[in-house]
C-alpha cells in the first residue's frame, strides 16, 4: 500500500533494443531510443533514450544517454542528461557527470561525481578534452 517500491527502479515502459546476455559487443552501440544491455559491451554505448544495464549486463565502456540504471557492471565513465540510477546490484567503477544521482544500500560506485543541472550533456569521448565554461561576465585569459 503505502511505501512500496517498485520492482524494478527506474524501469522504461518502452525498451527499443535489447542486448542479449549472450552476446558481446565490441566497438560503438548508437541507439535513438531505449537501450536495455544484458550482455556485454566493450567501447562505447549512445542512447538518445534510456539505458538499463540489466543484473548480468558487463560494460567496459562510456556510457551516454538521457537516464541510466545499473544493476550489473560497468567500467568507465556515465553521462546522463538526467538520473543516473544504481540499484543494490550495481557496480561502477569510473567517473559519472549527471543531473540526479540515486545509490542504493549495496550498490558499489568507485569514481568521481559532478552534478548538473537537468539539460543535454557534452559527448566527451576519451582523448578530448573541453574548456570548462566560464561565469557570464568573466572573460578568458587568452582573449
Amino acid at each position: 500500500m503505502f511505501g512500496k517500491r517498485p520492482a524494478e527502479p527506474s524501469q522504461p515502459r518502452r525498451v527499443d533494443t535489447i542486448i542479449g546476455k549472450d552476446t558481446r559487443i565490441e566497438g560503438r552501440l548508437e541507439a535513438a531510443g531505449t537501450v536495455r544491455i544484458d550482455g556485454r559491451v566493450d567501447g562505447e554505448v549512445e542512447a538518445d533514450g534510456d539505458v538499463v544495464i540489466g543484473e548480468p549486463g558487463r560494460l567496459v565502456a562510456s556510457v551516454h544517454a538521457r537516464n541510466i540504471t545499473i544493476a550489473g557492471e560497468v567500467q568507465g565513465n556515465v553521462y546522463a542528461e538526467g538520473r543516473l540510477e544504481i540499484v543494490p546490484t550495481g557496480k561502477l567503477y569510473g567517473d559519472v557527470k549527471v543531473a540526479v544521482l540515486a545509490i542504493e544500500d549495496g550498490a558499489i560506485f568507485k569514481g568521481s561525481c559532478e552534478m548538473t543541472a537537468a539539460q543535454p550533456q557534452s559527448r566527451l569521448l576519451p582523448g578530448k578534452v573541453e574548456p570548462p565554461a566560464l561565469p557570464e561576465g568573466e572573460a578568458s585569459e587568452e582573449g
